[in-house]
C-alpha cells in the first residue's frame, strides 16, 4: 500500500480548529474540556478560547510510538470530569477509533471531537471538521520543521 502524506501547518490547523469550535457552539455549553494528550493539547486550547472555557483537563492515552500502533495505555485520566457529562473532549485525529474508544470508556457521557477523522475513527468522533483517507499520514507542525530541500533538477538522493 502507497501511503499518502498531508503537511498541516500551524495556520491551517488554528483555521479548522476554529471551525470545529465554530461547529461546536451549536452542540454546547459545555462545562469544560478534556484534551487528549499529546495532539488534542493544541486544538483544545483554541477550541476553549473560542467557546471562551477555562476548566481545561487533559487525559494521556499512549498508543502510537512514531509510526507503530500498540496496545492502548491510560498515563493520566481526567480529574474533573467525571462520567464526562457536560464536557467536550478533543483530539486532533481519529485515526483507527483506538484512543477515542479508550477515551469513551472513561468518559461514556461526554462529547467527542476531533479536528480529522479517518474512515476507521470517523464513527468514534461526534463532531469533526475533515475527513481523511485511511492510507494518508497527517505531518502535524508539532512533529515537523522547516528544511532546506534541492531543487527536483538535482535529482533524488543526491544532496545539496
Amino acid at each position: 500500500m502507497t501511503r499518502k502524506h498531508m503537511t498541516v501547518g500551524w495556520e491551517q490547523l488554528h483555521r479548522d480548529s476554529k471551525a470545529l469550535a465554530a461547529k461546536l457552539m451549536q452542540r454546547g455549553p459545555f462545562k469544560g474540556i478534556v484534551a487528549v494528550s499529546r495532539g488534542g493539547l493544541i486544538p483544545a486550547a483554541i477550541v476553549a478560547r473560542e467557546l471562551d472555557l477555562r476548566l481545561i483537563d487533559s487525559v494521556c492515552v499512549v498508543t502510537y510510538e512514531h509510526q507503530t500502533m500498540g496496545q492502548p495505555v491510560v498515563v493520566k485520566s481526567p480529574d474533573v470530569a467525571g462520567d464526562g457529562e457536560g464536557f467536550l473532549v478533543i483530539d486532533d485525529l481519529a485515526d483507527t477509533g483506538t484512543t477515542a474508544r479508550v477515551v469513551r470508556e472513561l468518559l461514556p457521557k461526554a462529547h467527542f471531537a476531533c479536528v480529522y477523522v479517518k474512515p476507521a475513527g470517523q464513527d468514534t468522533a461526534d463532531t469533526y471538521v475533515s475527513d481523511v483517507g485511511q492510507d494518508t499520514w497527517i505531518h502535524f507542525p508539532w512533529d515537523t520543521e522547516a528544511q532546506f530541500i534541492p531543487p527536483l533538477v538535482r535529482g533524488i538522493g543526491e544532496k545539496a
